[in-house]
């Protein structure tokens, strides 16, 4: 049989500090001597290496980095072009500088494009409207 162990603060209801010493301490970071590596850069450097040591948090960066997308296409969608381009009929997407051709949105007249890269719904749009894709 597993013998259930009371919970902490159950325990500590009445005691005044709950375990913490003194009424003072336990407030917030002050007791600690500040949050995380605060405090470290005042010092020399021979003494440095007592901070650290082997399991201490390094200087320098650490965390999180932003994961970026390895191919940074410039994209624009089927349903921009005719907003950007309203009376055009051929559009040199690579000229404009765009690499990509989008899905998103509906061309409502036939213009011909020419671009590098077409996502697969974008071409099944544009071969529906009977457009020639020059790639």
């Amino acid at each position: 049989m597993v013998v259930k162990k009371r919970k902490k603060d159950t325990r500590q209801r009445g005691s005044y500090t709950h375990g913490w010493g003194s009424k003072k301490k336990h407030r917030g970071a002050g007791h600690r001597g500040g949050r995380g590596f605060a405090g470290v850069g005042k010092r020399g450097a021979s003494k440095k290496t007592k901070y650290l040591a082997v399991g201490i948090q390094p200087l320098g960066k650490s965390g999180m980095t932003k994961i970026r997308n390895k191919y940074d296409d410039r994209t624009i969608n089927i349903g921009e072009l005719e907003k950007k381009f309203p009376d055009q009929k051929e559009i040199d997407l690579t000229a404009l500088g765009y690499d990509k051709l989008l899905g998103t949105g509906k061309l409502s007249k036939k213009i011909n494009i020419k671009v590098n890269k077409i996502s697969k719904r974008a071409k099944e749009k544009l071969e529906a409207l009977g457009v020639k894709l020059a790639e």
